[in-house]
């Protein structure tokens, strides 16, 4: 089939909006990109009906989505096992359902027909309402929005105290737009017919730097004010231990002791810190902690012989009537290595921690096969600590704000992050798994500790200040201290009412745009 040269064009420009888009993200990590990465997409879309908008929209996500979590066809393919055509498939697959959020918004954009006062304002409001979406829908996979590429811009990402990264996710969008009117303006191209003014180009540039001056000026400000509450606030010491341990090896039951011993040994190393807490990672005991008697009384001997309280990822289980459940848990013991709390992971990893629709997907498995699917944790469940309360959240889980959310509002007044990274490689996942947790800090106003298997593990302040990182796939046992903070923060409180109202003021604008459609097909046929 032969493709028009015009459309050739738009199809290139929508490819290198999501080439861009990738590019911003770690461990690229060239984040100015995302401030001008939909300005193609949107010039590919400028005249385009609701069908080629959506196409378009379509192609640059799918071009975005397949660079930008391309390492999910190596985990499958490394701890799965499947064939590497299935990988790629699955990878296309799993792409192409993200892309149709970005066909979405182009769709909308083109279907609402906005005159570019209005378009200023609505195409922001619409990518921010499909990002919402795309955090819950399927149950959600709220992964690299564009607002996490500035996770490194403190000034910029400190408004997620309020609006969440979904503030920062309309700012981007909202420059992207005043850069593509701009461009229209200076090239003498209109928008749906409409032309661009240079008095319009000159007001949307004056909108632009008001609003990303007052987000600036409101980080500044935060900031500054976050690290005095910080500087006068009780110091927890911890140290976060990071055994390495290959994943190829972590379930296999000869390995088992000698991993115990690892991180008895790697926390002896770092036992002359006198830490309050010691911090090992999800599954970091590859076994039932408390039921294991051998292997249990291993790890005591070691943790009474340093003294003090430790958190730590084993697996565990309940025997209910008829069956058993199970639970990817976090553990925190005290100096006798006797359980004081303990924490079940609420939000599951499909196909990695349960299978959903293995009726009709039988061969594809379950990557985690040395335990039966994991059953789901209570929501918001926190653990009581000396005189605090820990929000632990583990692996996935640091990528949904609500889940954070809902220990804050429990009393949690330190966060931590369990995690094992060991799945994907040297790949970019990650760096972008934890640009994520920074935000985790911020929207709370908590210090986060994250301890990952194979890196990276970092003590993260409640400004997001990554203050200590280690690399990839090194042993390590690092120490540093955290405030422990205790106000509640806008968005604590409140969540995603500014993706919510976005939401609602987008279905508005389709209601009446529809509306008006058949009130002018009414008026045709008299």
């Amino acid at each position: 089939m032969k493709i028009a040269k015009a459309d050739r064009g738009r199809i290139i420009l929508a490819a290198s909006s999501g080439l861009m888009l990738t590019a911003a993200f770690p461990n690229l990590q060239l984040s100015w990109l995302a401030w001008f990465g939909l300005v193609p997409l949107l010039a590919a879309i400028r005249d385009c009906g609701v069908k080629k908008s959506f196409k378009l929209g379509f192609s640059a996500g799918l071009i975005h989505y397949l660079t930008l979590i391309y390492w999910l066809a190596y985990t499958m393919r490394t701890y799965g096992y499947l064939p590497w055509p299935v990988c790629i498939a699955v990878l296309i697959f799993f792409s192409a359902i993200l892309a149709l959020f970005s066909g979405v918004f182009t769709a909308t954009v083109a279907y609402l027909r906005l005159k570019p006062d209005r378009a200023l304002i609505m195409i922001p409001v619409v990518w921010v309402s499909v990002e919402y979406l795309r955090s819950f829908i399927f149950t959600g996979f709220p992964w690299e929005f564009i607002g996490h590429s500035q996770y490194s811009t403190l000034q910029i990402i400190q408004i997620s105290d309020i609006l969440g990264v979904y503030g920062i996710s309309y700012l981007i969008v909202f420059v992207n737009t005043v850069i593509f009117f701009l461009i229209l303006g200076l090239t003498k191209h209109d928008w749906q017919g409409v032309t661009i003014t240079r008095r319009f180009a000159a007001v949307s540039i004056t909108a632009a730097i008001f609003l990303s001056g007052f987000v600036w000026s409101y980080g500044q400000w935060r900031l500054n004010a976050i690290d005095r509450l910080a500087k006068a606030a009780p110091q927890v010491r911890s140290v976060i231990v990071q055994g390495n341990i290959e994943q190829s090896v972590k379930w296999n039951p000869a390995f088992q002791l000698a991993t115990a011993e690892k991180y008895l040994r790697l926390s002896r190393s770092a036992g002359n810190q006198n830490p309050d807490l010691f911090i090992w990672p999800e599954t970091a005991l590859p076994f039932y902690y408390n039921h294991n008697a051998a292997l249990t009384a291993k790890v005591r001997k070691g943790i009474r012989d340093m003294g003090t309280y430790f958190l730590f990822g084993s697996p565990s289980f309940a025997r209910k009537p008829g069956r058993i459940d199970y639970y990817n848990s976090a553990y925190l013991v005290d100096p006798e290595g006797k359980p004081l709390g303990k924490y079940d992971k609420a939000h599951l990893v499909p196909f990695g921690e349960y299978v959903p629709f293995k009726r009709w997907l039988p061969f594809l498995g379950k990557i985690v096969a040395q335990v039966g699917d994991f059953s789901r944790g209570k929501i918001g469940a926190t653990i009581p600590w000396k005189n605090y309360k820990l929000g632990v959240l583990i692996c996935y889980e640091g990528i949904f704000p609500y889940l954070a959310r809902a220990m804050v509002k429990n009393g949690a007044s330190l966060l931590i992050i369990i995690t094992n990274d060991a799945w994907y490689g040297r790949s970019s996942a990650p760096y972008q798994h934890l640009s994520l947790a920074v935000f985790r800090a911020v929207e709370n106003r908590r210090a986060l500790i994250r301890s990952a298997n194979t890196g990276i593990s970092v003590f993260i302040d409640p400004a997001g200040r990554i203050l200590a990182a280690t690399p990839l796939f090194q042993e390590a046992a690092v120490f540093d201290h955290v405030p422990v903070l205790t106000e509640q923060t806008f968005y604590t409180r409140f969540g995603d009412v500014f993706a919510i109202f976005c939401m609602a003021v987008v279905v508005g604008a389709i209601l009446w745009k529809g509306s008006q459609e058949i009130r002018l097909r009414k008026n045709i046929r008299r």
